[in-house]
């Protein structure tokens, strides 16, 4: 009886996380979310019309501290342009992502989610992972990971679907 329970937890786990990953795929509403930020809240519905990349992140996470610098380029040559980069962060305690942008610093949007709601809506499997949000608010695409090869795509992806 308790294997039946289970397999039936289990499965409802699976359909809502399928249901979770669709909901990201290309041309879909990007999910929506206000959490607190640096300066205030940070609430995608704030950034309509602007074309956002939207990152998940750790302190903890290496690749991540390698995207920032990379980040900080792109909001500053884009920026004036329409895009918004906004940095979601992950870890339970606010005083470590605090110390990793003591020493890691980001000259764009960053808001925290400890406890993860937001990656979640997302079906964020691993960090880095990124995803564009067009000015309609739908998402245009999907990235999971960072490499110094990925920065010639993303910002192709980023330079065609800025704001007209």
């Amino acid at each position: 009886m308790k294997a039946i329970v289970w397999r039936q937890i289990a499965a409802a786990w699976f359909a809502c996380l399928s249901g979770i990953a669709s909901a990201l795929d290309a041309g879909n509403q990007a999910p929506s979310f206000d959490i607190a930020g640096r300066g205030g809240d940070v609430k995608l519905a704030d950034y309509r019309g602007k074309l956002v990349y939207v990152d998940f992140w750790a302190s903890w996470c290496g690749p991540c501290k390698r995207s920032f610098p990379w980040m900080n380029q792109l909001q500053a040559r884009f920026g004036q342009q329409g895009l918004q980069v906004v940095a979601v962060n992950l870890d339970a305690k606010r005083q470590d992502a605090d110390q990793f942008l003591s020493t890691t610093p980001a000259e764009f949007v960053v808001g925290f989610n400890p406890n993860a709601t937001v990656a979640l809506a997302y079906g964020v499997k691993g960090m880095p992972s990124s995803v564009l949000v067009g000015p309609d608010g739908r998402v245009l695409f999907v990235h999971a990971g960072f490499l110094d090869s990925d920065k010639a795509r993303l910002e192709e992806e980023i330079s065609r679907n800025l704001p007209k």
